[in-house]
């Protein structure tokens, strides 16, 4: 049986912050938060390097304020991803030197020089991590408009190329990779890869929706996001925060109906990562509780 780790994805959510439900009255800072996270649950996702790329001191603190045995995983920034980007995130130094005046850009849209710099930049912010022995996976969501096709493929491994040294996840988010005459393709690409496919756990029915597909292509690790079954706001626009789409709290029912796949992963890879994306308030914390309290209860 692999090492099954629970957690949840970002420890600073506003929302988390605001409930004031989670954090002790006397823990307000940034170094006291990650301690006081790290103190009960071994792994976290990062969030936050999804918008912009965090800085090497950053991440350097992350490593010196949690336990030798924490784990982080990170998600990737968004231009890798071919999610639209604003100038304003990237380094300064990358975009001062743009050609283009645009409000948003596309990964198709830098210039290959940028495009390298910018590589550089993200892979070199996690390298205190690395170093560290504290970083999981680097996790690829990509976008609902990310088909199924062979230019996708190669830009995926692309961004395998480019993380060369480096454990990758990618999570899709349209259903064209899971048809039946496409799916198996896509387990064999990422086996071929050492990618580790992503299970999720979301409302069904939308055309957003993605089914959970409890597949090890990746022998040292599984990764499982759970995101919650609101289906009142899966699809809802004018939310004030992402966090309101997924606000959900699994029921006793549901947390044991999650827990047996999960042992399942666990016989067949290393370790399991479980992530808890019901970030609405303290609500993945109160999660990631059950479903560890009912892994360790089942063993």
């Amino acid at each position: 049986m692999g090492t099954i780790l629970v957690g949840t994805a970002s420890w600073t959510d506003k929302s988390l912050i605001q409930c004031g439900r989670y954090y002790p009255l006397d823990v307000k800072t940034a170094e006291q938060r990650l301690r006081y996270y790290a103190s009960e649950f071994p792994i976290v996702e990062v969030d936050s390097s999804y918008y912009a790329i965090p800085s090497e001191q950053t991440v350097r603190l992350w490593a010196e304020r949690t336990p030798g045995d924490f784990v982080f995983d990170v998600k990737a920034f968004r231009m890798f991803t071919q999610h639209q980007t604003a100038p304003r995130v990237l380094p300064k130094y990358i975009r001062e030197s743009l050609p283009l005046d645009k409000k948003s850009l596309y990964y198709k849209d830098m210039p290959g020089e940028l495009l390298d710099a910018l590589w550089n930049e993200f892979r070199n912010a996690l390298l205190p991590l690395k170093e560290a022995g504290k970083l999981g996976i680097v996790l690829f969501q990509f976008p609902p408009w990310f088909l199924a096709n062979k230019p996708n493929l190669a830009h995926i491994e692309q961004c395998v190329e480019r993380m060369n040294g480096f454990r990758l996840a990618v999570e899709f988010r349209n259903e064209t990779w899971f048809y039946e005459r496409t799916r198996e393709r896509t387990f064999a690409f990422e086996r071929e890869h050492g990618i580790a496919h992503v299970v999720v756990d979301e409302p069904q029915g939308f055309k957003s929706s993605i089914p959970a597909v409890w597949e090890v292509t990746c022998p040292d690790v599984a990764v499982v996001r759970l995101h919650g079954r609101n289906r009142d706001t899966w699809e809802k626009r004018g939310l004030a925060a992402a966090s309101e789409r997924f606000n959900y709290l699994y029921s006793e029912e549901e947390v044991v109906e999650l827990a047996r796949p999960v042992r399942t992963l666990a016989r067949k890879a290393r370790t399991v990562h479980v992530l808890l994306n019901t970030n609405h308030e303290d609500q993945g914390q109160v999660n990631a509780r059950a479903l560890t309290r009912e892994l360790a209860a089942s063993k």
